[in-house]
């Protein structure tokens, strides 16, 4: 049974990782996509840039994220301590990639369109 569940397991682990991998290289194609096919102007490129930046970190952290769920699923058949700790690194230096880059996209998002906070003003009659 035991056997069972560690190859349940390591597939289940492969299955995710592809999904990592197939997620970061669709980001990575929309990314280079939108970078190069319509020509920018000047005035228009920095927003731009920024745009595809941002776009690009949200699949790179949806990515990071099916890595760490691979990980944890893997920490279940791992037969040593050694093997644990080394997991156990990767899913903490995962999981501080995963904050600073999703406090990165916070920080850098593009504000929505604001309501104006002045009310109109009323003609007195």
């Amino acid at each position: 049974m035991e056997e069972i569940l560690k190859e349940v397991a390591l597939k289940v682990a492969l299955t995710v990782e592809a999904v990592a991998v197939l997620v970061i290289t669709y980001g990575a194609a929309e990314a280079a996509i939108k970078l190069l096919v319509r020509p920018v102007r000047k005035a228009e490129a920095k927003p731009r840039r920024k745009q595809v930046w941002l776009d690009f970190g949200v699949w790179l952290l949806l990515g990071l994220e099916f890595e760490l769920a691979a990980d944890i699923v893997r920490s279940v058949i791992s037969p040593s301590w050694t093997d644990i700790g080394q997991l156990g690194a990767i899913a903490v230096i995962r999981t501080f990639l995963n904050y600073f880059l999703e406090q990165d996209l916070e920080k850098y998002e593009m504000p929505e369109a604001a309501p104006s906070s002045k009310a109109p003003k009323r003609p007195d009659r």
